[in-house]
């Protein structure tokens, strides 16, 4: 007879020590904490996925000086959502907010609903914000299982396989569920992200302050260095673009992008071939009848300069930018070009722009170059 071996991942303890250690040196000021307020939680938790609370913190509290309830950002046009968000990243995460503020208005009248389970069906809510939203707004009993929880199980318990891996994965999440505490659902919640982000941190853990330290495998056998165990890493894929900074009368020609893909959503500068594969860094530069041709929709060709190559790494690859800065003669009416706008220099910091884009565009007509290079 094959014997089933039992997972028992059940310790009253773990949440014990570990409720007791937030409530005393826990995080307990963050703008979106002391309050019950389901929107105001939801937009931290989408706004904390893979960024971290101090780049959050100032887009916090623009976002909500813009748009102070659910119902404003359903109401918004999508172009401003973005452009509060620009230079966040991850910009997926803005245009599901917007589609999840619309479900939320229009399936549950403007309140967010309480069951993690309703709330996983909403854009851009997975099955662990799911539960942060439900346990700090409803005292809902839910798991959650962020990057910081993977880090503090794998060592605390000393799981050493990848935590990508489906099985391993899966194992945590049961994990997680059994380890819930009957009560104070909102510390101990709370608690297994302080602990993640302030004690249990990627490269100095400070174990010698951690409240689970007498528990932890990884301590114990002198492995925190070594847990969680590390995806197996690959060679970055390198790819290059030319875009075209075409300047005129104080304004920049500036293109929609599409709505999905890399910086969907966003305005950018106009590329000649989109973002192609390269063998390695190199940047191809453009010929003068290659430009001529791109310009030639918008306006005579009058000059251009080739500026410095700017490097911007994302999720999947690496990305080498090409920025030629165009002047044109004369500017052709646009009535069919569909998707192009001419935005004022004085507002491209406010415009929804991809961060290596705007900072491109700032330092062009900023002070921080020459006076004879500057764009206007």
């Amino acid at each position: 007879m094959k014997v089933v071996a039992v997972e028992n991942f059940a310790d009253p303890s773990f949440s014990a020590d570990l409720i007791g250690w937030q409530k005393v040196h826990g995080r307990h000021a963050l703008p979106w904490q002391n309050t019950t307020d389901a929107y105001l939680i939801w937009l931290s938790e989408i706004m904390l996925q893979q960024t971290q609370v101090s780049a959050v913190l100032g887009y916090y509290a623009r976002f909500l000086e813009r748009f102070p309830t659910l119902r404003d950002l359903a109401a918004a046009p999508v172009e401003d959502v973005m452009a509060q968000w620009s230079g966040l990243g991850y910009y997926t995460r803005a245009r599901n907010l917007h589609k999840c503020a619309q479900r939320v208005v229009a399936e549950y009248d403007g309140v967010f609903p309480a069951d993690p389970v309703l709330l996983a069906e909403l854009p851009g809510i997975g099955r662990s914000t799911a539960a942060a939203i439900a346990a700090f707004s409803s005292g809902r009993r839910a798991a959650i299982m962020d990057g910081n929880v993977k880090r503090v199980f794998a060592r605390v318990f000393g799981i050493d396989t990848y935590p990508g891996e489906k099985k391993t994965e899966d194992a945590m999440w049961r994990r997680a569920e059994a380890l819930l505490p009957e009560t104070g659902i909102e510390s101990y919640t709370q608690g297994l992200m302080d602990m993640g982000a302030t004690l249990c941190t990627r490269s100095s853990p400070s174990c010698e302050r951690c409240p689970m330290q007498p528990r932890c495998v990884a301590f114990a056998t002198q492995r925190t260095k070594d847990l969680p165990v590390r995806k197996p890493k690959k060679a970055t894929p390198e790819k290059h673009t030319v875009m075209l900074a075409i300047v005129d009368n104080g304004q920049v020609l500036l293109e929609q992008r599409p709505p999905t893909g890399i910086w969907g959503g966003l305005l950018s500068l106009p590329e000649l071939a989109g973002h192609v594969a390269a063998e390695d860094d190199e940047v191809a530069d453009a010929d003068h009848g290659a430009l001529a041709q791109a310009v030639g929709r918008f306006g005579e060709l009058e000059s251009y300069d080739r500026l410095s190559t700017v490097t911007h790494v994302f999720t999947h690859y690496k990305l080498h930018i090409a920025p030629y800065q165009v002047t044109l003669a004369r500017r052709q009416a646009m009535a069919a070009e569909a998707g192009y706008v001419w935005c004022d220099a004085a507002k491209l910091a406010e415009a929804a722009l991809p961060a290596p884009v705007k900072k491109l565009l700032l330092d062009l007509v900023g002070d921080r170059r020459e006076p004879q290079q500057r764009m206007f």
